[in-house]
C-alpha cells in the first residue's frame, strides 16, 4: 500500500526510518479509508532553512522557509498516488520548543499533516481544515501523541 522513501540534507538520530514509515503508513492508511488509491509513493526529504526558502519561493512564490511542504501529484491511470514532503529541520526544531513539545511530537505531526496534503487533502476552507484536523488529532491518536491544536498545552516530560 505504500513506497516511502526518506531523504535526510542533515543527520537527526533521534528520528529513524522506522518511526517515519510508521507515522506515514498510519496516515496513508487512515486517509484509504476516504479516498480511492491502490498505492501511494511518497518522498521524505529533510532540509536546511535555504533549500526551503528556495522551494517555497520557487513554487509559491514565497519568501521564508516554511516548516513543511508538499508537492501533491495526483493519481495515475494505475491507482498509484504520489506526493513529496519536505520539512525544514530547523524551523521544525524551533517550533517544537517554542510550542513545548518533543521533536518525535511535532515530527509526527508535521509528516501526518503533510502526507495528508500529498493525499488530496486541503484546508483553504473552514471545513476542509476542520476534516483535515480532525484526521491528523486521530492518527496521532493512535501513534501515542497528544492532539497538536491544544492551546497552552505542555507536552514536554
Amino acid at each position: 500500500m505504500l513506497q516511502f522513501s526518506v531523504q535526510y540534507t542533515i543527520e537527526i538520530p533521534e528520528l529513524t526510518r522506522q518511526q517515519l514509515r510508521s507515522w506515514a503508513y498510519r496516515a496513508v492508511k487512515k486517509a484509504h479509508q476516504h479516498i480511492n488509491f491502490d498505492f501511494a509513493e511518497l518522498t521524505l526529504r529533510f532540509v536546511e532553512k535555504e533549500e526551503a526558502i528556495a522551494l517555497n519561493k520557487a513554487y509559491r512564490s514565497k519568501d521564508y522557509p516554511p516548516n513543511v511542504l508538499t508537492f501533491e501529484y495526483g493519481v495515475d491511470e494505475l491507482g498509484t498516488i504520489r506526493g513529496d514532503i519536505v520539512i525544514c529541520l530547523p524551523i521544525l526544531q524551533e517550533e517544537a520548543k517554542q510550542q513545548h513539545k518533543t521533536l518525535k511530537q511535532h515530527t509526527a505531526h508535521l509528516l501526518i499533516h503533510g502526507v495528508l496534503h500529498a493525499l488530496g487533502y486541503d484546508h483553504m476552507t473552514e471545513e476542509e481544515a476542520e476534516e483535515m484536523e480532525a484526521l491528523e488529532i486521530e492518527i496521532l491518536k493512535e501513534a501515542g501523541f497528544p492532539n497538536p491544536y491544544e492551546e497552552n498545552h505542555s507536552f514536554l516530560t
